[in-house]
């Protein structure tokens, strides 16, 4: 069953498009996100509540449009702001009770309290949570709702590693319950980690991003590419060549950190800055992994040497934290666990 249908949807500033016309829909049991800028991001919520009208296009959730009915369509929709106000004079429990009457919530406060960790927090102020305590809040008031769309816009930037696996896990009910998730993101990992399907949103319009599914389906191909170069038979060179302003920049494999692949463009990180690769994911996978770099993603390859902790979110989710000041996190897909345990000598 679909839940939410985006049809002829997009954006024109002036002469300047924002994202060109576009159709989405997301079903029962189905997490998705949307990858991109900020504007684009505001942009699109601005059209589910109505502030932006969205011309030839239409957004129906349950068959339900803003414009022919708009409390039926409101009632199915429920949307997390990244900045969103709270009433912090009040308590967490307080906040939850109010939000209850609201909505009408039948079931016991005992059980949100438990899915967010805030038990021992219930009777607290909520001006007196931390950041990371105040999003649980906020994660709570969607469950009470409890719409058949969920929005989340930046749900786990910026959060503790603690709230992150909450959030992680509360998707996952939310999945089982046949909810439908929208994720509106920024964070390329954060999408990768928690979405069964990523897109990617500008300019170009509305592109499926290769994520885990993908990766089957290709690697056929790579092994034939993989045999190509085998059999090209180049030199050997250590440098990772780069380019910044014109000019090629070699860098030292341990200096690396991690490399990121978007729409076929390879991205070398080092502490914190990106420098743009004209090389591929395979080529750069084969020059590096004879000194301690791993492909631990389909669209990602690690320098092992950088990595500090394997984080396992759910059953076939995981991360690796990276040993850097913003403790990096970088997606680790299901079959490469076995691959890194064989790798590390771990059962």
């Amino acid at each position: 069953m679909t839940i939410l249908i985006m049809k002829n949807i997009e954006k024109h500033e002036k002469d300047t498009i924002l994202f060109p016309s576009f159709h989405l829909a997301i079903a029962k049991s189905e997490i998705t996100a949307i990858y991109s800028t900020l504007n684009v991001r505001s942009t699109v919520l601005d059209m589910f509540i109505g502030n932006i009208p969205t011309i030839n296009g239409e957004i129906t959730i349950n068959g339900e449009s803003l414009f022919k009915n708009k409390q039926a369509y409101l009632l199915q929709l429920g949307i997390y702001y990244f900045e969103e106000g709270l009433y912090e004079r009040l308590t967490v429990r307080d906040y939850f009770a109010f939000f209850g009457r609201l909505y009408g919530f039948q079931k016991s406060f005992d059980q949100i309290l438990q899915l967010t960790q805030l038990q021992e927090k219930k009777h607290k102020k909520i001006k007196d949570l931390t950041f990371s305590e105040k999003k649980r809040v906020q994660y709570g008031r969607l469950l009470i709702q409890s719409p058949s769309l969920f929005i989340f816009e930046e749900p786990d930037l910026n959060v503790d590693m603690e709230t992150k696996r909450i959030f992680i896990n509360i998707t996952k009910i939310l999945q089982e319950d046949g909810k439908g998730i929208l994720l509106l993101t920024g964070n390329m990992e954060s999408a990768i980690t928690i979405a069964g399907h990523v897109y990617r949103l500008d300019e170009d319009g509305l592109r499926l991003f290769e994520t885990e599914a993908e990766e089957q389906n290709t690697s056929i191909i790579e092994a034939e590419e993989r045999e190509d170069e085998k059999e090209s038979k180049p030199i050997r060179f250590n440098k990772i060549p780069t380019k910044v302003n014109e000019k090629i920049v070699l860098f030292d494999p341990p200096e690396i950190d991690y490399i990121e692949s978007n729409d076929g463009q390879a991205s070398i990180y080092i502490k914190g800055e990106a420098f743009p690769s004209s090389l591929t994911l395979t080529n750069l996978e084969e020059r590096l992994k004879h000194v301690g770099f791993f492909r631990c993603h389909r669209s990602y390859i690690v320098n092992l040497q950088k990595v500090r902790e394997v984080i396992t979110w759910t059953r076939n989710s995981y991360s690796l934290v990276l040993d850097d000041k913003e403790k990096t996190q970088i997606p680790l897909s299901k079959g490469k666990m076995a691959e890194l345990r064989d790798l590390l000598g771990i059962k």
